[in-house]
């Protein structure tokens, strides 16, 4: 036998193996190619799972009757995350045993490198669960507010990206990029506008861009487990209208940010617009796996991963009334929302094109640091 014919031994046994189920197998698959969409996926996902599980691609002598498995990327948005992130938000509520406190917290501590000195209260036996300990709040100068730049970080995290928006994409992680239109929707809600919204980029850019020379920046903050999850204002500015978009709550660490295209436009979020003394200036907290409650302190109205929302709309909110004309001010520092576990913060406003930011992108960043100033 010669050296070719001894290393094809395993697929000339696979084949051999294979060679007789083959028409029932094509048959089987033929079956399975009629049947609707959700009952194929049904019935592949299995099949998928143990085809990237099992060593060596025991699976793959498949492929030579017809069979394709799911892609990773596909099979990763199959999973139902809304509903588990909903377990596991029943479970952060869940009172511990005042005896198991200390022992779950302190594996939490150890994982996530938690740093509970910094913590207003270091005593584990005062969190009665997990959400309230996900929530702790910090001493009042454990982060304090720099005054001489004209945008701070808005939270504890890692910069993932930041920069000038160019051709309305946005990267969410370095070389993989989404659309600013899909990320925020329509400048003006669609019941409001007298004509179909624009969908070039120019026209959409230029209702954000509101006045003469200024351009275009956004700023990616990644928060881990681990870190501080409340935000706050990182500026001097009003907001006058939410956006709430239901929708996945997929991982948003940066492997996966690198993995799937527009991951942060599929992810439930929720977009804070407003003005600040530049021009537009917006605020978006995007859900992730674990994370499907996403809180603004100033709207009671706001529901995050509720199942009376489904994936693939929104729901705006005004914060401007008859009563209220200019909107919510927010001054900067002030404290604004807050996750369960962690997520990411998306900023993107308008200023001079002399604006700076103070930023090396990977950095770790925390509330109160420099973003950027004039």
């Amino acid at each position: 036998m010669c050296q070719s014919e001894a290393r094809r031994g395993p697929e000339l046994r696979a084949a051999k193996w294979l060679y007789f189920p083959q028409l029932a197998l094509r048959r089987r698959l033929g079956q399975l190619s009629c049947m609707s969409k959700p009952a194929l996926k049904l019935r592949s996902w299995p099949l998928t799972v143990l085809y990237y599980l099992l060593p060596l691609g025991a699976l793959r002598p498949l492929s030579r009757v017809g069979w394709r498995p799911v892609s990773r990327v596909a099979l990763y948005k199959s999973v139902p995350t809304r509903l588990l992130s909903r377990a596991w938000g029943r479970l952060n509520q869940v009172e511990l045993p005042h005896w198991l406190r200390r022992p779950v917290y302190s594996l939490y501590i150890w994982t996530f490198g938690v740093n509970m000195k910094e913590a207003a209260v270091e005593d584990l036996h005062h969190y009665r669960n997990l959400s309230e300990f996900f929530r702790r709040k910090l001493k009042p100068q454990a982060r304090p507010v720099c005054g001489l730049h004209s945008v701070i970080s808005p939270s504890d995290g890692k910069i993932l990206n930041f920069g000038q928006v160019k051709n309305c994409e946005v990267e969410q992680v370095k070389g993989v990029t989404y659309s600013l239109e899909s990320f925020l929707g329509p400048r003006i809600p669609v019941e409001d506008l007298p004509f179909p919204p624009a969908t070039s980029c120019g026209s959409f850019r230029s209702q954000l861009v509101t006045r003469e020379g200024n351009e275009l920046y956004h700023c990616v903050i990644y928060l881990a487990p681990g870190d501080y999850h409340c935000f706050h204002s990182p500026t001097d500015w009003t907001v006058s209208h939410r956006r709430h978009f239901p929708g996945s709550l997929m991982s948003v660490n940066p492997g996966m940010a690198r993995w799937i295209k527009e991951l942060f436009c599929h992810n439930e979020r929720v977009v804070l617009t407003g003005d600040w003394k530049h021009g537009f200036f917006s605020l978006t907290a995007v859900g992730a796996t674990n994370v499907g409650s996403i809180r603004i302190y100033f709207d009671q109205d706001l529901h995050t991963n509720s199942p009376r929302y489904s994936k693939g709309s929104y729901n705006d909110f005004s914060f401007v009334t008859h009563t209220n004309k200019e909107g919510i001010p927010m001054r900067k520092g002030e404290h604004l929302g807050e996750f369960n576990l962690g997520s990411t913060i998306v900023l993107i406003f308008e200023a001079p094109k002399d604006f700076n930011f103070k930023l090396k992108a990977g950095q770790k960043i925390r509330f109160g640091e420099a973003l950027g100033s004039l």
